[in-house]
């Protein structure tokens, strides 16, 4: 199997995991009888396991290879997948999903340290860039295939086909030369250590916190998306994966363009632009009011195509601020995100007036913080000179 294919599907494990099973959650909640906040635990359980085991898994492999931690983790995402499909209550599905997340976190955080280990540069940028473009075919297809097999099957089969792309994963691994040919040594104190050293490095440090906010918008459009569109507007699940589709074509359309503009234009111009995009998409999201689907889905589709643009920009520039501890540094990126996103699902949860309006602050938040930390970071580096 091909790395940058290898690299793309490890990277797509969480949205793989969430999107494909967004269409069922109505369904879920109403044959259970249980409330829209208690059916996205389903969802906020899986990221919250997923963002714990980033800080492990990360370092992990630094101690003994990317391969082994990436055989053990996509043997764990098997294993919850299975328990998923066999759940009989909100209990076991919310367990069951800690567990497939816990795997999913292997998968997730060592594509990113793999970019780092196999590649340099500008050369980094254009691969985490074409990943992007890639992966983003994932919540493009993935609730279009779930509404599917929801129309010809229950919602169980779309873990158990999530078991099967699990092994098709596992048999690339296989394939897969170990890429670290030096090793940290010592156990958990040294592993803490690890991650004390990193969060020493304050540009670092306050790069990764910020731009993990970026995905504020995203991430709640993924949990209150169902609410919006299937329970508010009435969508049928199938025409609710069109929706979410064409909304995870902006992520793809955006990386795309960002292959095209590296060493065309710097990465703050990218930035720069990506981020007062986001802002400007919420306040026309603020505008509009949410009022019908596209004025739901015109916004979004800015947002997400200005997370895509930047997306592989920001995590460069980051991961430019670390030498060593690569597998930490990449496991603490992933963990803010997925925290961030964790919160954001579970606050979209709630019975806000307009969901659609939560979106556009959450937008605010995400283009601001991180905006607000370029230019600061420049001003201070200007002084320094």
């Amino acid at each position: 199997m091909p790395t940058l294919i290898l690299l793309s599907l490890l990277a797509a494990f969480p949205p793989l995991s969430t999107d494909m099973y967004l269409p069922a959650l109505p369904r879920i909640v109403e044959a259970w009888g249980i409330t829209h906040a208690q059916g996205n635990l389903s969802l906020v359980i899986f990221f919250v396991a997923f963002s714990v085991f980033l800080l492990i898994h990360g370092p992990l492999s630094d101690r003994v290879g990317r391969k082994p931690v990436l055989v053990f983790g996509l043997l764990l995402f098997i294993l919850g997948s299975g328990l998923c499909a066999l759940a009989a209550n909100i209990t076991m599905l919310v367990l069951a999903r800690a567990i497939q997340g816990a795997g999913a976190a292997a998968a997730a955080a060592l594509s990113l340290a793999l970019t780092k280990d196999l590649y340099d540069g500008l050369e980094r940028q254009k691969i985490l860039a074409s990943i992007g473009v890639i992966m983003a075919f994932c919540p493009m297809l993935a609730p279009t295939l779930g509404g599917l097999l929801l129309k010809f099957a229950s919602w169980q089969w779309i873990f158990v086909s999530q078991v099967v792309v699990a092994f098709v994963a596992l048999y690339g691994v296989s394939q897969l030369k170990e890429p670290l040919t030096e090793f940290t040594s010592g156990g958990v104190l040294s592993v803490a250590g690890r991650y004390i050293a990193v969060f020493k490095n304050r540009q670092f440090t306050v790069m990764a916190l910020s731009f993990a906010l970026m995905i504020l918008p995203h991430f709640g459009f993924i949990g209150g998306s169902p609410a919006i569109y299937i329970s508010g507007f009435g969508m049928s699940e199938q025409v609710f994966g069109l929706y979410f589709g064409a909304n995870a074509l902006g992520f793809m359309l955006g990386s795309m363009v960002c292959t095209r503009l590296g060493g065309v234009l710097s990465q703050l111009r990218i930035l720069y632009i990506s981020l007062i995009a986001i802002i400007g998409a919420g306040g026309l999201m603020l505008l509009l009011g949410g009022t019908s689907p596209l004025t739901v889905a015109i916004p979004m589709f800015c947002i997400t195509f200005s997370v895509g643009l930047s997306r592989p920009v920001s995590n460069s520039l980051i991961l430019d601020q670390v030498d060593k501890d690569i597998g930490a540094a990449s496991g603490v990126m992933t963990f803010e995100m997925f925290m961030v996103g964790a919160v954001s699902m579970e606050l979209i949860a709630l019975d806000w007036p307009s969901k659609t309006m939560l979106l556009g602050v959450f937008a605010f938040f995400g283009g601001g913080i991180p905006l607000t930390t370029l230019l600061v970071m420049r001003l201070l580096k200007n002084k320094s000179r």
